[in-house]
């Protein structure tokens, strides 16, 4: 019966999305930055809604508090990545525009790609070598200046549940680049939203926020090694069965 949910999620996505990015990208040019993103907060909250009614996939979120104070400050937010719900549901439920960190061959993705293109985001030339970080940095300072969040999953990639991957310095270096707080998340949305199977699997995802950590006086080293800290202890509270 799961298999079957999860078939007919995966033919809402299809189906929705496509028509979606059309409305997105004819009303695009019409709209400011804040109101294209209000806009795709509007294709966000329906996914993680049908995700819940279709699959069973419900969420709370502990922490929340952290967000509201930290609204006026510059944020790099730095969180675990097990699936693609969080990346999703942060732009439904988080207070700020968010700008995601992410790799340039996304651009080209048809529908997706084109519409993410229009939300001034961050975007990386990996092929840039050891110029992509000042290109990165830039783009950073610029969404914190128009009052955006940064957004990055420091460990680079999906991390299976249960499971920690290297946590690379580019979040704490940006935070410091930037002069920004760290704002760290956990979350154990792996579990019912696994990656490389479009299998969905019914329960509850825990988002965890912390307080807002200081970038001030702080080395690069010692920023992500605070950050990857809280994070994985926090896991290691709101996912305890699956580290045991």
């Amino acid at each position: 019966m799961q298999s079957i949910r999860s078939i007919l999620f995966l033919f809402f996505l299809i189906l929705y999305t496509p028509l979606y990015a059309c409305a997105c990208l004819i009303a695009f040019p019409f709209l400011t930055t804040h109101h294209r993103y209000t806009m795709v907060r509007g294709w966000c909250r329906p996914v993680i809604y049908v995700a819940e009614k279709l699959c069973g996939i419900r969420y709370q979120i502990i922490g929340f508090e952290h967000c509201i104070a930290a609204q006026s400050l510059p944020v790099v937010v730095l969180s675990k990545h097990q699936s693609a719900w969080e990346t999703i549901a942060y732009v439904a439920l988080l207070p700020k525009r968010l700008c995601y960190v992410f790799k340039r061959e996304l651009l080209y993705v048809p529908f997706f790609g084109w519409v993410l293109g229009l939300l001034r985001m961050v975007h990386i030339d990996r092929q840039a070598g050891h110029i992509a970080f000042a290109s990165v940095a830039r783009q950073g300072r610029r969404c914190l200046k128009e009052g955006a969040w940064i957004m990055m999953f420091p460990e680079g990639t999906r991390i299976p549940s249960g499971t920690q991957g290297r946590y690379k310095v580019g979040g704490a270096r940006l935070a410091i680049e930037t002069n920004a707080w760290v704002l760290p998340i956990a979350h154990n949305a792996g579990r019912c939203w696994p990656r490389h199977t479009i299998l969905k699997y019914p329960g509850e995802v825990t988002i965890s926020i912390g307080p807002a950590i200081s970038s001030q006086g702080k080395t690069i080293t010692q920023l992500n090694h605070e950050v990857e800290s809280w994070i994985e202890r926090e896991m290691r509270v709101i996912d305890a069965d699956c580290y045991r």
